[in-house]
């Protein structure tokens, strides 16, 4: 796993998928995040869907909060925010619990990555954190 911090950014997967965010002005890239994990069914959960799912909730968490996106989003997304007129709608954020669950959830190698550190309690609280500031 090439990660340097529990944070959704603190990855190359997530920093790759950021560049890629940035070559878009709208939505999809994070809506496709989403889906590649929520697709998966029961299916045990790669990690690097589950990296890009995790970068994709703190994008859409920074296009809703400010601060997120000023302290906890790379300098990339940011500016792809600032652009963004396009909001989030309901079923996006319902997209985005979903995967983040999946992503949290025994079959997802993501976590079982984490567990084998000692910022797996870290981790688990950054990813319930997304979850509450995308909400309902």
């Amino acid at each position: 796993m090439g990660a340097w911090s529990h944070e959704p950014f603190g990855n190359d997967t997530a920093l790759d998928w950021a560049a890629e965010l940035a070559t878009v002005k709208n939505l999809a890239v994070i809506e496709a995040a989403f889906d590649a994990v929520n697709e998966d069914g029961e299916d045990y959960l790669d990690a690097s869907a589950g990296e890009e799912a995790v970068a994709a909730a703190q994008a859409l968490a920074g296009l809703m909060s400010p601060a997120i996106l000023a302290n906890a989003c790379p300098e990339s997304v940011q500016d792809w925010a600032r652009q963004m007129a396009e909001q989030p709608n309901p079923a996006l954020k319902r997209k985005a619990r979903q995967a983040l669950q999946r992503v949290l959830s025994e079959s997802s190698e993501l976590r079982e990555l984490w567990e084998e550190t000692d910022d797996f309690a870290a981790w688990q609280d950054s990813l319930r954190g997304l979850q509450a500031v995308i909400g309902t």
